[in-house]
């Protein structure tokens, strides 16, 4: 005596198929993610430095600005000086510090022979370290 029903109906066939698309996705997610760390792990390295008093990080290089505009006056700092005054204010600044850097803004149509006065005072200051300073050129500029 058998219960149950009468009828016997085809069931589904079970899915023998692997659904890939959420595979797919995690895989994409992953594949993501690796490509935006691994820049950031190999370009940084990680280091114990050793501690000292000594050193501080608010020791900024000492410079002084020294302009010549395009009739060939001598700037220090922004104030105009004679060339005998340059002599002077730049040996009190090598006396000061040895290491000061002369940052030389000359404008371009002053005569190379003034330029080369101004360094040759700063050399005989004893101020060896020159900058010079230059604009970048424009976009249209080749």
């Amino acid at each position: 005596m058998g219960f149950g029903r009468l009828e016997h109906t085809e069931r589904p066939a079970p899915m023998s198929d692997i659904n890939m698309t959420p595979l797919v996705d995690v895989m994409m997610v992953l594949v993501v993610i690796f490509i935006l760390t691994a820049p950031l792990l190999a370009s940084s390295i990680r280091l114990d430095l050793p501690r000292t008093g000594a050193a501080s990080p608010s020791d900024a290089p000492s410079f002084v600005t020294l302009v010549v505009d395009r009739t060939g006056q001598a700037f220090l700092n922004d104030k105009p000086v004679t060339p005998a005054e340059l002599a002077a204010s730049l040996r009190q600044s090598a006396a000061r510090n040895p290491d000061t850097e002369v940052r030389l803004r000359a404008d371009a149509a002053v005569p190379y022979g003034c330029i080369v006065q101004v360094m040759g005072a700063a050399q005989q200051a004893g101020l060896n370290r020159i900058a010079f300073v230059v604009q970048p050129p424009g976009p249209d500029a080749r």
